[in-house]
């Protein structure tokens, strides 16, 4: 354990949900942390782990969300800043909401990764946004500088310019609330999955043109802000990114402007492995037009079927279909994580907090059943949460253990503690005749990480060749063992995958979600 903080989420206690049938894990509910640890040093706050959702507009937690990402080790937080919900009427802002939002997540000290995102219907033409291809600048231009104004009439740029001069390091927030010179928004996302109709549906060239004012405009309130191009889910089309790409090409401001994006972000969800195929997948598209960026996973996450609002009575495969486990769960994240920081990918976002309302309208809510509502309407929700929502929640508010964690809370834990104290690199993704998946990195100090699972339905003894001769295994309850090297190797224990009904794998494995995941630290030399 890291230091006495850790203690708060020790132990994985096994029940049986009282009120209805289900197989999911409870662990024990972590103790409150003193009110002085919330602007402690102690937090881990790993610069590339984050959750989405530690806080948001519409919740009614403050504090006590944050002192749970907090203890669990995040360092960032993801959120969006609706333009509907700030311009309501037109040349009004109501910046309220938003600012005791930016002021908490600066208080605590998380990164926030915000996502400009949504237009007010009087802003709206047809499926885009009305005056979005008139100049950027007063002066006609989309090419002016810091001394040249904005132009009224182009209201997307007049939007983002408001929301990046109030929330940028020393911006209007900063000078009215005292903040440090370092603190504010320097995360930027323009849009969420601008390749998923419900979100964006005008389309590659229509896109390309709100990316750049966004980015000409973030750029010169800000010149150090990061610039992201919208989570890409690539959930059917796959050529979004391509057809992006080939309009800004064209653009004579692109090189001046670093092509409009300084990150591309993407989201994974469900299997693994795709964390790490999709960040190949838009690095081969980057490289195709002689371009590189960093790469976030800014969502990843799986839902949960055997706990509430889950569909706890859902045991054939077709009901569970791409549903998991609560220990699956925990399994999917920290697998999602080893194969995207595999590829090179910067930060890793968890996809929820809480369960929240998840993709289901605010006031979707219903008791824990066996099935019976479901002539009725809607009888499940997404579980993709950390945590249970709270009695009182928006959606979902009756689960008979709220607020307390899944199992997914101390595999977040596990990873920051691991990969969140220093800087690493990844070796190599290996595999062992397809059964175990092996994953091998190195922190700055010199240790040597390893990450494997076992992907088949039968337990499996496998032999990994030591570097060293002494090393630590860390498991999924937060458990230390210590191991020593016999004749050059460490002989490791791995437990069998369990059932996952995911019809689409893209690989040879056996399994999307393999078994419980290890991680080995061996110390350098040693």
């Amino acid at each position: 354990m890291r230091d006495s903080r850790m203690s708060l989420l020790i132990g994985i206690i096994v029940m049986l949900l009282a009120s209805y049938s289900s197989s999911a894990q409870v662990p024990e509910v972590p103790t409150t942390a003193p009110g002085s640890l919330i602007d402690s040093d102690d937090y881990i706050r790993a610069d590339r782990l984050g959750i989405t959702f530690v806080g948001f507009i519409d919740n009614n937690m403050g504090a006590e969300r944050y002192r749970k990402a907090l203890i669990l080790g995040s360092g960032w937080t993801r959120w969006p800043l609706y333009w509907d919900r700030v311009e309501v009427q037109p040349n009004h802002f109501d910046w309220a909401a938003y600012d005791a939002l930016v002021a908490t997540d600066m208080h605590h000290r998380l990164k926030t990764n915000a996502i400009l995102l949504g237009r007010p219907a009087f802003r709206q033409d047809g499926d885009s946004i009305a005056n979005l291809y008139t100049p950027i600048f007063a002066d006609g231009s989309d090419d002016g500088g810091a001394a040249d104004s904005i132009n009224p009439e182009n209201h997307w740029a007049q939007f983002v310019h408001h929301a990046v001069l109030r929330y940028k390091p020393g911006g209007v927030l900063s000078q009215l609330r005292g903040f440090a010179a370092d603190q504010g928004i320097r995360a930027w996302e323009v849009w969420n999955e601008p390749d998923v109709p419900q979100f964006w549906s005008a389309g590659g060239e229509a896109y390309a043109r709100l990316l750049k004012v966004a980015a000409i405009v973030i750029k010169t309130v800000d010149p150090d802000a990061k610039v992201i191009f919208g989570g890409l889910l690539y959930a059917s089309d796959q050529h979004f990114l391509s057809r992006v790409l080939r309009q800004i090409r064209t653009d004579p401001l692109r090189d001046r402007f670093n092509w409009f994006f300084d990150v591309i972000a993407l989201h994974s969800y469900d299997d693994p492995w795709r964390s790490g195929w999709l960040t190949k997948v838009a690095a081969d598209t980057l490289k195709s037009y002689q371009i590189t960026r960093p790469v976030w996973v800014n969502e990843t996450g799986v839902s949960v079927w055997d706990d509430y609002p889950g569909p706890v009575w859902a045991f054939s495969p077709e009901q569970r279909n791409r549903l998991a486990t609560a220990q699956q769960q925990a399994h999917f994240l920290v697998m999602s994580a080893a194969f995207a920081w595999s590829k090179g990918v910067e930060v890793v976002f968890y996809h929820q907090l809480y369960d929240d309302c998840g993709n289901y309208p605010a006031g979707t809510d219903f008791p824990p059943h066996s099935g019976e509502l479901c002539a009725n309407g809607a009888c499940f929700g997404d579980a993709f949460g950390i945590y249970r929502n709270v009695r009182g929640a928006h959606c979902f508010s009756h689960h008979p253990h709220a607020n307390t964690p899944r199992p997914v809370a101390q595999a977040f834990l596990l990873l920051a503690e691991v990969f969140g104290s220093q800087p690493f690199t990844p070796i190599s993704l290996t595999g062992i005749s397809d059964s175990v998946t092996l994953i091998i990195f190195q922190r700055a100090s010199g240790e040597r990480i390893v990450v494997l699972w076992n992907n088949t339905r039968e337990a499996r003894t496998v032999t990994l060749k030591a570097t060293g001769t002494v090393a630590n295994l860390r498991f999924m309850n937060g458990e230390t063992t210590a191991l020593s090297a016999i004749n050059g190797n460490y002989t490791l224990d791995l437990k069998p995958a369990t059932d996952y009904s995911f019809p689409d794998l893209e690989s040879n494995r056996s399994s999307a979600i393999g078994g419980e995941p290890i991680i080995l630290v061996e110390s350098p030399g040693s």
